[in-house]
């Protein structure tokens, strides 16, 4: 079969805003059979190559053996791939500030060629990542809309979306709190804090860039972050079923008691869950409502209160 015939790489890509359950839900879909659960491959890039920081595994990204044949496969090695140049391409590209473009990037021709060039970087990868771990589908929990837009433009790809979302007071008081990276072995450092008015303006762009993805004709399904911490089997039924993907009930049996069974993964950066395994307890994350103050509550409240309302939350 020549590579315009094989069929096209399925990839879910789970989108939103950091803070809102993503990599949770990427881990419980790659207990799935033919699901591969690869993380946020938009930072492979920086989190693996780079920084070599720890692959979901435990090991350095370089020295993980299923990233170094998915290298292998992709460009023949990692060592070469020109990282310099790559992410040059990607800023350049792969920014929601260029959401225009994204959306018509023929309007611009220098654009678009720097755009098919970086689809040309993407396509051997994510096929690599399929036949290394002849997964039948990709797990991509990068959750950047302006991934999502340069992926529709990647050959043989299939791309379907889920559009996660979470209380928007939840996910900027998030944001504000100190939390320890996992995977560096060599240093200390911390996930980026953002203040709660910068949050809350993303929360509302970038929610709307996954919601106009949606219209464009991609298959998409929205997941409430609380719904899939309350009741996690269920929203995961729903989510294959709205997808048109076939399961076995046994099949969602490492989910039980409010808590789920996690095997070892392959995940490239996320939340500081990805490195855990075993009975992981799900606990809904709600401090928002107790600890952030009134002030800035109110005034996330209020720049966020349409979409609020439209997803179904109280303002």
């Amino acid at each position: 079969m020549s590579a315009v015939d094989k069929p096209g790489v399925k990839v879910l890509y789970i989108g939103g805003l950091g803070r809102s359950g993503s990599t949770l839900l990427d881990r419980m879909l790659g207990q799935l059979p033919g699901f591969f659960s690869a993380g946020e491959i938009r930072d492979l890039w920086q989190r693996g190559l780079r920084e070599n920081a720890l692959c979901g595994c435990g090991t350095p990204f370089r020295d993980c053996e299923v990233w170094q044949r998915v290298g292998k496969e992709a460009f023949g090695g990692w060592d070469r791939v020109d990282l310099d140049q790559v992410q040059s391409l990607a800023r350049s590209v792969d920014r929601h500030g260029l959401f225009p473009l994204l959306m018509a990037p023929r309007a611009w021709p220098p654009f678009k060629r720097k755009l098919d060039r970086y689809a040309a970087v993407l396509a051997p990868l994510y096929r690599a990542i399929h036949e290394v771990e002849m997964g039948r589908i990709i797990i991509d929990s990068s959750k950047a809309p302006s991934t999502a837009f340069i992926l529709r433009q990647v050959p043989g790809l299939d791309l379907r979306l889920i559009h996660l979302v979470r209380d928007s007071r939840g996910v900027a008081y998030s944001w504000t709190k100190k939390v320890v990276r996992p995977d560096m072995v060599d240093r200390r450092a911390e996930m980026h804090r953002y203040p709660p008015a910068r949050m809350a303006v993303r929360w509302v762009t970038r929610n709307g860039m996954m919601e106009l993805l949606g219209r464009l004709g991609i298959p998409e399904v929205r997941v409430g972050y609380e719904n899939l911490v309350r009741a996690p089997r269920s929203e995961l039924e729903r989510i294959l079923t709205s997808l048109g993907e076939p399961f076995e009930p046994r099949e969602l049996d490492f989910i039980s008691d409010g808590q789920v069974d996690l095997r070892p993964n392959h995940t490239v950066m996320g939340n500081p869950i990805r490195m855990d395994n075993g009975l992981v307890r799900l606990r809904l994350d709600e401090q928002w409502r107790t600890a952030m103050g009134r002030r800035q509550s109110g005034m996330v409240t209020l720049l966020t209160r349409p979409l609020l309302r439209r997803y179904g939350y109280q303002p």
